[in-house]
């Protein structure tokens, strides 16, 4: 309907000699100001030297508005408000559209088929995943699922850090506490890990094998850490309901294009230079505003350069899109990646660095540090165990990606209202008792009931849904859908309060079902796309 709308004001603008203008149709918070409304009057007031409402009356007298069958009526209003009165039968179509559709309801192909590579969490092996990964892997796994709802090729990717000095100090670490199992001597690396997790593999390892392991080379100890700490992200990363479809590894990428080669490459293209025994990147000419290390004094490649090789290999797979997701601290990082990138002749264009903020976990109005268990950063698998999955992604899902946000244990763990996951999960699980009583299977060609403020509210706000995962998806914001999910579930339980379901009438009584299975229908899928289950009982 905004389509429709929007094309008759272009045709009308046509008429008067304009074009190529944004025209915005929004939704009056007063009903009396009609259904839809626009302000495009008020933005061409300098563009045609003339005031508002006078170009408002132009534009209204030079649009055919009374050919569409759906419009009652177009009234101006102070200062130069154009507002359109529609008929409902639109809301009602809607209606059998979404119960005809059902899971894809919401769906469309905006996207056609473009192909997009979307990397996020790809946490290195070392430990295991803390509340930003949390919050990464809720944004990208739930981008990912809005883009393919909407007709993108989209690939979820994870880059395994698995080469390097952290996986050696992985290592190290392992042989540490293995050895002293064993009543061995040993010492810890400089920048080794404590973590739980690493005493652990320890652990196991000396209780299949006693000390049979002590001559084994540095390598096994490599493979057998990345791989014992993988398997437990992985994991967790499942239980949040995050699954991959390609595991892309740094030793593998370091196989297929040596460093030295990159190096070579960025030389011939006369980006690079010697300073002080090392090697540096010439960014300063590209995209940075100073130069990088490519290979210290010492021999030893920054991770730069093999960071420079994954990127060459994802644009080698012929993405129209790379998206990679990274922490706040990475905000430097962005400039000269890309850099590299045109130094390449890639299309910079195509690779989007999105940066996660910083997350506080509050309790009862406290900042929380510490896992109150270990004594230790709060884990995601805490957090989960905490407060359950359904909070987790729907808490992370609230907030634009680049804003800091708290995560509010005591209201996550709220059994009421002032829960947001509660709220929305108990209007879900409400129609799901009703329509376990009752349910119409009947098909309905014409409704004539549902022609009440409060149903139409209900209609409007479905009929929102397939716009707003349109928005959500081109603006890349799955904040858009869990705040379109609270305002249903808040329109759906202001209807309940004042009106009966389940009446004597048997025509309204089938209306009524309709129109709370088609609510049922859309706040299924629209948590599905932010990785949200709703419990059927409650």
């Amino acid at each position: 309907m905004k389509e429709k709308l929007i094309d008759l004001i272009i045709s009308s603008l046509k008429k008067l000699e304009i074009n190529d203008i944004n025209i915005e149709i929004t939704k009056p918070k007063n009903n009396e100001n009609g259904d839809y409304s626009c302000n495009i009057a008020l933005k061409l007031t300098k563009v045609m030297s003339q005031s508002p409402l006078d170009i408002a009356k132009k534009i209204v007298k030079n649009m055919d508005w009374q050919t569409d069958t759906n419009i009652l009526n177009v009234e101006i209003k102070e200062p130069g408000f154009i507002n359109f009165f529609l008929k409902k039968d639109y809301l009602l179509n809607n209606l059998k559209l979404c119960l005809e559709q059902g899971k894809n309801y919401g769906s469309s192909l905006i996207g056609k088929g473009k192909k997009y590579n979307i990397e996020f969490v790809s946490a290195n092996p070392t430990g295991i995943l803390h509340l930003g990964n949390a919050r990464g892997g809720a944004y990208g796994d739930s981008l990912a699922r809005i883009l393919k709802f909407s007709g993108f090729n989209v690939t979820k990717e994870y880059y395994i850090n698995d080469a390097g000095n952290q996986i050696t100090n992985l290592a190290l670490s392992i042989i540490y506490q293995y050895k002293k199992l064993c009543n061995v001597e040993g010492s810890m690396p400089e920048n080794g890990y404590y973590g739980a997790e690493i005493k652990k593999i320890a652990q196991k390892l000396y209780d299949e094998n006693k000390d049979k392991l002590l001559n084994n080379s540095l390598d096994y100890f490599k493979e057998l850490g990345t791989k014992e700490l993988l398997d437990i992200i992985i994991n967790d990363l499942k239980e949040y309901r995050i699954t991959y479809d390609i595991f892309t590894s740094e030793k593998a990428i370091r196989d297929k294009y040596s460093p030295a080669e990159v190096l070579d490459n960025l030389a011939q293209k006369g980006y690079t230079y010697e300073k002080d025994g090392a090697i540096w990147f010439k960014c300063s000419s590209l995209l940075d505003d100073k130069d990088h290390v490519l290979k210290k004094e010492d021999g030893e490649y920054t991770y730069l350069v093999p960071d420079i090789a994954y990127h060459l290999d994802k644009y080698g797979r012929g993405y129209d899109k790379i998206i990679d997701i990274l922490g706040t601290d990475h905000h430097g990082y962005v400039a000269r990646l890309k850099s590299s990138m045109k130094a390449f002749n890639q299309d910079t264009e195509k690779l989007d660095v999105k940066l996660l903020q910083l997350v506080r976990l509050v309790e009862n109005g406290e900042v929380v540090k510490m896992s109150k268990r270990t004594g230790k950063s709060v884990t995601l698998k805490e957090l989960m165990e905490e407060v359950g999955v359904n909070a987790a992604r729907y808490f992370f899902s609230r907030y634009s990606l680049d804003t800091q946000m708290d995560f509010d244990l005591t209201e996550a763990k709220a059994k009421n209202n002032e829960n947001p996951v509660y709220y929305v999960s108990y209007a879900y699980a409400r129609i799901c008792s009703i329509l376990k009583e009752k349910e119409n299977t009947e098909k309905i060609e014409k409704y004539w009931t549902l022609d009440n403020e409060d149903a139409y509210n209900v209609l409007e706000k479905v009929y929102e849904f397939p716009e707003v995962v349109k928005n959500a998806a081109l603006k890349e914001l799955p904040h858009l859908i869990t705040k379109y999910v609270y305002d249903l579930a808040t329109i759906f339980h202001a209807f309940y309060s004042k009106n009966r379901i389940l009446v004597a009438d048997e025509q309204e009584t089938k209306e009524n079902l309709d129109l709370i299975k088609a609510v049922k229908i859309t706040l299924e899928n629209a948590l599905d796309l932010i990785g949200v289950i709703p419990p059927e009982k409650m």
